[in-house]
């Protein structure tokens, strides 16, 4: 099914600003409805979960309805799915549960890709008790995480790597499905971080086999919080830090205190959007939305390299991103310009461009820009070839 970005795009009441979106990774634009279900969710009757009443029914459906649009969007137990505030805050809170398995001669594996989400709670949580940090190296000439580099930290000591899904500045998209076996392998856990991968393909856990995978909704046109997903049974085995009265039952022994069935709600929404926006011949929610990453996935791909071929061209410019298989991502700056200046001054354009490390911050460091980073264009599912020409007119004014 062919995906009609114009369609897409007359959802989205922030596109009517006349601002032009390059942010997409920091956070996308929201589609009516989402916002639409956001305010009816809590604005009906509400309360505490449970099945008597009905405003204790409503706030039931929602957590269940949450947990089964995160199974169908990345092909998951709904069992499995924990609600988090953050990305980072479901990481911090598994990496002190996992650690606490964790002692003296133990290794956990992070690498230099990754957004500091991703490795700071770890090596926070193995130094906490004793554990030993071993790093998976970036090569630098190719901008990628190989299999091999992954191979060359892991023993039988290895307790869990930690790898990105995609990388949040360059786009890199390591081979998850390879690293996930090597992992195995040697009988460590594979925690994945999804939030740069989601939003721009059909993601099915179960065929990666990760054994944590997570993302967070506002990337995805959603509200801002996030889910991490697990087999039931892998969670069952985990004793995590938690009030006395509160439920032992899985996944609601990983949230703690009442659940927002407003942002759940809104998350629903999310899903349903990204189903129809190219749902092809499928039936099930599960499949359309497939078909639909899918249509987005080439859409996106498409426009990646008229994006990254155009701001090649300019005078001065460095591109940083050199993987073969990518996010529509692209991390450059240009010689003689400050990255932060470029980035006001489009702002003045009407163009959102931002720059910074933008919490890649051992990405940054290896590729030679210090904490100070780089301009990041990154595309979202309203993005167009008019954006792209408005993005370059923009730079070429300010860099030639």
């Amino acid at each position: 099914m062919t995906y009609d970005v114009h369609k897409i795009r007359s959802h989205f009441p922030s596109l009517n600003t006349g601002l032009a979106f390059f942010c997409g990774p920091g956070g996308s634009q929201v589609p009516l409805v989402v916002g639409a279900a956001i305010a009816h969710a809590i604005t009906k009757p509400i309360s505490n979960r449970n099945t008597n009443t009905e405003s204790e029914k409503n706030a039931e459906e929602y957590v269940v309805g949450f947990r089964e649009a995160v199974g169908d969007l990345i092909d998951v137990d709904p069992r499995g799915v924990v609600y988090g505030r953050s990305w980072t805050q479901l990481t911090y809170d598994f990496s002190r549960t996992l650690a606490k398995n964790w002692g003296p001669g133990d290794e956990v594996v992070v690498s230099r890709l990754d957004h500091d989400s991703n490795v700071r709670p770890w090596i926070q949580a193995a130094e906490a008790v004793g554990a030993t940090i071993r790093w998976a190296e970036l090569d630098t000439k190719t901008t990628e995480i190989s299999v091999g580099a992954v191979e060359a930290v892991l023993s039988s000591k290895t307790k869990l790597v930690a790898i990105t899904g995609a990388g949040n500045t360059i786009g890199t998209r390591p081979d998850l499905k390879a690293i996930g076996a090597a992992v195995h392998k040697v009988g460590a856990l594979f925690y994945v971080d999804g939030v740069h991968l989601t939003p721009h393909a059909a993601i099915s856990v179960k065929d990666i086999g990760a054994d944590f995978f997570g993302f967070s909704f506002y990337k995805l046109m959603g509200p801002h919080c996030a889910a991490l997903a697990a087999s039931p049974a892998l969670l069952e085995t985990l004793s995590n830090d938690k009030l006395l009265p509160a439920t032992n039952i899985v996944p609601e022994r990983f949230e703690f205190g009442t659940l927002p069935y407003e942002l759940m709600a809104g998350c629903i929404a999310a899903v349903n959007f990204i189903a129809e926006m190219a749902p092809g011949n499928g039936v099930t929610r599960r499949e359309k939305i497939v078909n639909s990453m899918n249509a987005l996935e080439k859409y996106e791909d498409e426009l990646l390299e008229y994006l990254e071929s155009s701001v090649a061209s300019l005078s001065g410019v460095t591109l940083y991103g050199k993987a073969k298989h990518r996010t529509p991502t692209i991390y450059f700056s240009f010689a003689g310009h400050d990255s932060v200046d470029i980035y006001k001054a489009m702002a003045q354009k009407s163009i959102t461009l931002p720059a910074s490390n933008f919490y890649a911050l051992e990405v940054s460091r290896a590729l030679g820009l210090g904490d100070a980073g780089a301009l990041r264009a990154g595309l979202a599912p309203y993005s167009t070839r008019d954006d792209v020409d408005r993005l370059i007119a923009g730079l070429k004014e300010l860099t030639a």
